[in-house]
């Protein structure tokens, strides 16, 4: 048995893995989420599903695309398991403060959203088509280790 190799191939591995689970931008989306995790099916009751929860973080989204904003942390703030019916799914955010919206979708795509929500600074992401799967769902602010408190809605009928 060469262990050098055995060696080299473990350290290989353990480098590839390490790069299967932590995205550009330092953020594990596998790590456990800081407010838990949801599973909801079409049609869903209540609607909306909120989760309250302090918005903010230490990790910059903009490393995970130029169209993300706001600060957010290492973990996801809630994971949604997600079965769609016929109606869209939209995930929005209503604070006092200006918050950012960041999703990982199950087809692995992050999308993003600063004010596309009402009253102006709150965030909403509307997916017509949802995918089936897990939704990993960050809820950001503009100002670094700051939190702030937030409601995150998901819903089939409607935003924040």
């Amino acid at each position: 048995m060469n262990l050098p190799r055995t060696l080299a191939a473990a350290a290989a591995a353990i480098a590839l893995s390490a790069c299967a689970t932590v995205p550009s931008g330092g953020l594990d989306y596998n790590a456990n989420p800081n407010y838990g995790t949801v599973t909801l099916q079409g049609g869903f009751t209540p609607d909306p599903y909120n989760v309250n929860l302090r918005a903010g973080g230490d990790r910059s989204a903009e490393a995970l695309s130029s169209s993300c904003r706001g600060m957010i942390t290492n973990a996801p703030d809630v994971r949604l398991f997600f079965q769609p019916g016929s109606l869209p799914l939209i995930i929005s955010v209503n604070s006092g403060s200006d918050t950012t919206l960041v999703v990982n979708g199950p087809d692995g795509s992050w999308y993003c959203d600063d004010d596309g929500g009402v009253n102006g600074l709150n965030p909403a992401l509307r997916f017509n088509s949802p995918q089936s799967g897990r939704y990993e769902i960050w809820v950001g602010t503009y100002s670094s280790g700051s939190t702030q408190p937030a409601t995150l809605s998901i819903s089939e009928i409607y935003s924040n």
